[in-house]
């Protein structure tokens, strides 16, 4: 419990509003007719991966793994508050997650595990440079 506490908590929620932008997408998608295949929502998950895995690898965080997990939960709460506000306004009643619970555990589980491979790999990313730095200044210890 007390490394939860030590998280980075705006680093996690700005990461998981970052984020929002796939679902937004989606959104405009449907609202203008375009019919894009799974390509952009596979491309647009990419990136958000990409920049969460940079932003907590490359980031001094305490816990990248746990970093990761509770940025892919924060995901898929403010998804889900995204969902309970537009699906009434365009759809005409709430829809999505919320109003089926399995659903909502799948969706908390499903992005848990998205943020803790990006937090697996953020891990090994920033122990392959803290490696390469310790190899760098043994090197350079031993040229002088």
């Amino acid at each position: 419990m007390t490394k939860i506490k030590t998280l980075h908590w705006p680093l996690i929620v700005g990461l998981g509003v970052f984020a929002l932008f796939r679902p937004v997408i989606r959104v405009i998608e449907d609202q203008a007719g375009l019919h894009t295949g799974p390509g952009v929502p596979i491309g647009l998950t990419l990136a958000i991966s990409v920049v969460w895995i940079l932003a907590i690898g490359l980031s001094r965080v305490a816990e990248p793994l746990l970093t990761g997990i509770f940025t892919g939960l924060s995901y898929a709460v403010l998804a889900g508050v995204l969902s309970a506000i537009l699906s009434p306004i365009l759809q005409g009643q709430l829809q999505g997650p919320l109003t089926n619970v399995a659903a909502l555990v799948m969706m908390l589980i499903t992005n848990a595990v998205w943020g803790a491979i990006v937090g697996a790999v953020a891990t090994a990313i920033r122990t392959m440079r803290r490696s390469r730095r310790q190899d760098n200044s043994f090197s350079n210890h031993n040229a002088g």
